[in-house]
């Protein structure tokens, strides 16, 4: 199989000359999900004044280790006024440290007597003080370009009192599947016929990859009909997906829609699941093109094939660099495997014990088995000519979004 190419030179050519897309401004309520197209600065410290650490009572240090009067009481919220030398002041959590003060011992260490309360002896300063700018300092750089906006991200923006964001554009995928065999859900099967497994799958990964689905559509198994719905799918979409059609039988029209209307760069990969794989470009009426990827019919190669080429290409459009490779961990082996001219890529689960990871792998790896795909937490990487006996080290891509 001289013919196959590896999979690295297939992502070269995906992401060959691919730069992020522009940029819009939205609200951060909007904004889950969504890749910063600039940095944010800090515009506040956080904390944003030394605050106590819990409930307790705040006093200077050198006080400590006797009775106290109590002279104020510090509520989350509520202004210090400057503590006098020789006393000290109730505070609960969040309070603000009262200028003089410098620890704050909590109050299941103190004895209290009306106005008086008990300080232990040999209290450090600081004890208990959550200093001003110890998380963010103003100035610094909050979040950079490409972070993806996650829930802590999106908290760390609203502690700033930030409202609105400017981010990538998501890209605009449209996603067709091919074959006059597949149908939709909730249609009758006629014989031969099967349900489109395919697309909401897809759909669910891409939109977990940042991208905006902009078409889901069917194309027949005809030649003039799939180079015109390839067309005009171009001119909406910033990527274009296939399913099926990639192939060589004399129903598979992609690939030469592909070469009439653009480029085509790989099509025949050193990969299993999901050697037929075409990658290229379809042209637009402006001059500009749109990124295509034509992916197998097979389930489970559809689903591989996302990891590997789809993740990746959404994130070079939102210049989001977590998305560019999988993470990859080394875990044991708890299968045997011996893999041909091909690179095996098997869907695993990952045991997690003080011993390390141990992958076990779905007992058919065959790539109609979606049901190998449903609990996979990960993706063993078997290199071409390669036996992998139990107990062996083994390269697992940690299926992530």
């Amino acid at each position: 199989m001289a013919d196959l190419a590896p999979i690295d030179d297939a992502l070269a050519a995906l992401l060959a000359d691919v730069a992020p897309l522009g940029e819009e401004r939205i609200t951060l309520e909007a904004a889950a999900g969504r890749v910063l197209a600039q940095p944010v600065m800090a515009q506040r410290d956080v904390p944003a004044f030394d605050n106590s650490a819990m409930d307790g009572y705040a006093l200077r240090a050198c006080d400590a280790g006797q009775w106290l009067p109590v002279t104020q009481r510090i509520a989350a919220g509520v202004a210090a006024t400057p503590l006098a030398p020789g006393s000290c002041a109730r505070i609960f959590t969040g309070g603000e440290i009262p200028p003089g003060a410098d620890c704050v011992v909590m109050q299941e260490q103190v004895e209290r007597d009306g106005e008086r309360a008990l300080i232990p002896a040999d209290v450090p300063a600081g004890n208990n003080v959550r200093r001003r700018a110890r998380d963010v300092a103003r100035g610094a750089t909050l979040l950079d370009t490409g972070v993806r906006l996650e829930a802590a991200a999106l908290g760390h923006l609203a502690g700033q009192g930030v409202t609105e964001v400017q981010v990538r554009h998501a890209p605009r995928v449209a996603l067709l599947s091919t074959g006059d065999e597949i149908i939709e859900p909730g249609q009758p099967l006629a014989p031969g016929q099967l349900y489109n497994a395919n697309r909401p799958m897809l759909k669910r990964l891409l939109e977990r990859f940042g991208a905006e689905i902009v078409q889901l559509d069917s194309i027949p198994d005809d030649a003039a009909t799939t180079r015109s719905m390839l067309a005009r799918a171009a001119e909406k979409a910033d990527v274009v997906i296939t399913t099926g059609g990639v192939s060589v039988g004399e129903e598979d029209h992609v690939k030469g829609a592909l070469e009439a209307l653009g480029q085509l760069d790989l099509w025949r990969l050193a990969i299993r699941p999901g050697k037929p794989l075409a990658l290229g470009r379809l042209l637009r009426k402006d001059g500009s093109a749109a990124r295509f990827v034509g992916l197998p019919g097979n389930p489970v190669s559809s689903f591989v094939g996302a990891w590997l080429f789809l993740r990746p290409l959404m994130g070079a459009l939102l210049g989001c660099p977590a998305l560019a490779s999988l993470p990859c961990l080394v875990a044991t082996a708890a299968f045997d495997t011996t893999t041909g001219p091909r690179q095996h890529y098997m869907r695993v689960t990952l045991a997690f014990d003080e011993a390390g990871i141990t992958a076990t792998a779905f007992a058919d790896q065959d790539s109609s088995v979606l049901s190998s795909c449903v609990g996979a937490d990960a993706l063993a990487v078997i290199a071409p000519h390669q036996t992998v006996a139990k107990g062996d080290a083994v390269a697992c891509l940690w299926l992530q979004a």
